[in-house]
């Protein structure tokens, strides 16, 4: 890692995983990165979404044990949080009104200068939707720099007048209420789906309420930047052909960003990027069924198989001598109870690999 007196670093001692938070000066401004892993491992960074940060947005995918041995094991990870977004533990200031307003362009470079900091070359990107949207862009505007995408529920497009409204309304909450009820609520149904939402017998599951407690945690004027960034975004659709790096891409079959993210796919260079398609679907999603836009947190494990297969083509992946015995099937939580992919899946095609139709459904 490349020091810099322009840093602050922060142990923290209370995620299983281990890690540190650290605060990079850039030219747009200090960014908040949680750095995890062995830093001379190959590099992953992540992005989230709107109002999330790295716990709250990538947890669920980071935390589970298979998740540990395909990922932890073979990369060190940099979360890097949007502006204003730290992690809990670091907490997060005000940005002062005198800050000019970035946009999503200044975004993108706030990217490229983390990774100068940590002497970076070239990367692997995880990002979801609004996160996506901005490692997208990275990847197009720094195309030696990015090896691969993996997409959640990504948007590409300008906003239609509907979301642009939405999310006046939503910037009109925050203004005046800050991070109230009603705009919980909006969030929580930009992120999850109406299964999870309401649960069973309408009871709240652990992780819509630990979502709710997040949120509560997040600045409101900081949020505010952040989602006016995003509503101000130009549409990339004429330059995903362009894109070089190989992508993977998942969708939430409940996703409100589900018909984006299927527009995305399509225009994008078929023999460089990987598509996971639905069985019961002709079209070329890639949807996780009974799912809304965050899968990192509702359907972790429906990712796993999709992800072990894509990084083959990169010649990364290497299995754990210590992972989880589940993945031969005997775990009842395996990622092989979640999806069914047949054996002629690992025949290199393009990416080294080409996903087939792949059947996931909600955990009982």
């Amino acid at each position: 890692m490349g020091e810099s007196s322009d840093s602050v670093s922060i142990d923290i001692d209370m995620i299983p995983l281990g890690g540190k938070e650290l605060v990079v000066k850039t030219s747009k401004g200090s960014i908040s990165v949680f750095v995890c892993g062995d830093q001379e491992k190959p590099a992953l960074i992540t992005y989230p979404d709107v109002a999330l940060n790295c716990m709250s947005c990538f947890q669920g995918l980071f935390f589970c044990p298979d998740a540990a041995s395909l990922l932890l094991h073979n990369f060190c990870i940099y979360h890097i949080d949007a502006p204003g977004h730290e992690f809990l533990q670091l907490g997060a200031d005000v940005i002062s009104s005198d800050v000019p307003l970035l946009s999503v362009d200044d975004l993108a470079d706030q990217v490229a200068e983390v990774l100068d900091f940590f002497g970076l070359r070239e990367v692997l990107c995880l990002g979801v939707t609004a996160g996506a949207y901005i490692l997208t862009l990275f990847a197009m505007k720094y195309k030696e720099r990015v090896l691969g995408l993996i997409l959640v529920s990504p948007i590409c497009k300008a906003p239609s007048w509907t979301e642009w409204l939405y999310n006046k309304l939503l910037l009109n909450l925050l203004y005046f209420y800050g991070m109230c009820g009603v705009l919980k609520e909006c969030l929580l149904q930009r992120y999850f789906s109406k299964e999870l939402r309401c649960g069973l017998h309408g009871a709240e599951s652990d992780i819509i309420q630990s979502c709710r407690r997040l949120l509560d945690e997040r600045q409101s004027l900081n949020v505010m930047r952040f989602l006016r960034a995003v509503n101000e975004r130009q549409d990339l659709t004429e330059s995903l052909k362009r894109l070089q790096c190989k992508t993977l891409i998942f969708v939430g079959e409940s996703s409100p960003f589900h018909a984006e993210s299927v527009h995305m796919s399509a225009k994008m260079d078929s023999k460089s990027s990987a598509l996971v398609e639905n069985e019961e679907e002709k079209d070329k999603s890639m949807k996780i069924q009974a799912c809304g836009s965050l899968v990192t947190e509702e359907h972790p494990y429906a990712m796993l198989i999709p992800i072990e297969l894509f990084l083959m083509g990169f010649g990364f992946y290497r299995r754990s001598p210590f992972a989880s015995s589940s993945s031969n099937g005997s775990n009842p939580t395996s990622p092989s109870c979640h999806t069914c992919i047949a054996p002629e899946l690992l025949s290199p095609e393009s990416l080294g690999i080409k996903l087939k139709p792949i059947k996931t459904r909600p955990t009982s």
